[in-house]
């Protein structure tokens, strides 16, 4: 009796599909190997162009486990393995006892799931953080410029507001990180556009993990507050040019603050010790 191709996903260990319905065979002469691919890579992409469809609307139930594993011939482990790929993509939830219901997505999700990773290589390459520290620059350059450009009556005083709160932590340090980068990402969402947010709040939050104290020279924070107030002020005044030139001048200089750590002589983390050139 011929088994189903599921019966070897689910009572062998090897679980990869193939043309040989679980056995890899030899290629012919001259001619390129198929990739083996583990079944539940199968289920994730039978699955995602239903959900895009909106076959499987935003809030409604996938199919139970065993109709997945009916309807695509395969066994529970990989049908469960998918639904957990799918739930870490962010496109599903899985509720014990209820099944797995698809989420609403948004450009914040996204831009989310490649946190780690971007962390990760950010860790291990100083280049790339230099090139992150030069899209930064850019993209907020242009942010300023659009902001003071676009900014409605009640936009500019939302800024004046986070401006304020900015003023008020002038003598706490960590919450003065905090309403800094309140204040840059306000910029962006002055634009309504919420890929722009997302871009701003992600590239602000891997930057936040290489912000050193170390390098902070007294009286930074005053320093930082009049350069924002600098930008606020062109931006309310509806000057893209001006407001562009205030920012580029700011961040050049608070992206010395940003840099790989170094293990001290006691094997702890310290920041890199500040530039030999430059204003002080």
């Amino acid at each position: 009796m011929e088994l189903p191709i599921y019966w070897y996903d689910e009572y062998m260990t090897d679980d990869y599909a193939s043309l040989s319905g679980g056995r890899q065979q030899p290629p012919a002469p001259g001619v390129s190997p198929i990739a083996r691919r583990k079944l539940s890579h199968e289920v994730v992409d039978r699955l995602l162009p239903r959900i895009r469809s909106g076959e499987f609307a935003v809030g409604a139930l996938l199919p139970s486990e065993r109709d997945l594993m009916a309807s695509l011939g395969v066994g529970r482990p990989a049908v469960r393995e998918a639904l957990q790929t799918l739930e870490r993509m962010g496109l599903i939830a899985i509720v014990h006892g209820e099944g797995a219901r698809v989420l609403p997505l948004s450009a914040d999700k996204v831009i989310g799931q490649i946190s780690d990773a971007a962390m990760h290589l950010l860790t291990g390459s100083s280049d790339l953080l230099e090139h992150l520290k030069e899209a930064r620059l850019q993209f907020e350059v242009a942010m300023a410029r659009q902001a003071a450009e676009r900014a409605t009556p009640a936009q500019v005083e939302q800024l004046r507001v986070l401006l304020e709160a900015h003023k008020a932590s002038l003598d706490n340090p960590q919450q003065f990180l905090a309403t800094d980068m309140a204040f840059h990402k306000g910029i962006a969402a002055i634009s309504g556009n919420p890929i722009y947010a997302a871009l701003s709040s992600a590239m602000l939050d891997w930057l936040e993990q290489f912000h050193h104290e170390a390098v902070r020279a007294p009286g930074a924070e005053k320093t930082t507050f009049n350069e924002h107030t600098k930008v606020f002020k062109c931006i309310a005044a509806g000057d893209g040019d001006g407001a562009a030139a205030a920012l580029t001048a700011h961040l050049r200089r608070a992206n010395r603050h940003y840099g790989p750590q170094r293990r001290s002589a006691t094997g702890s983390a310290a920041a890199p010790p500040p530039p030999s050139t430059g204003k002080k």
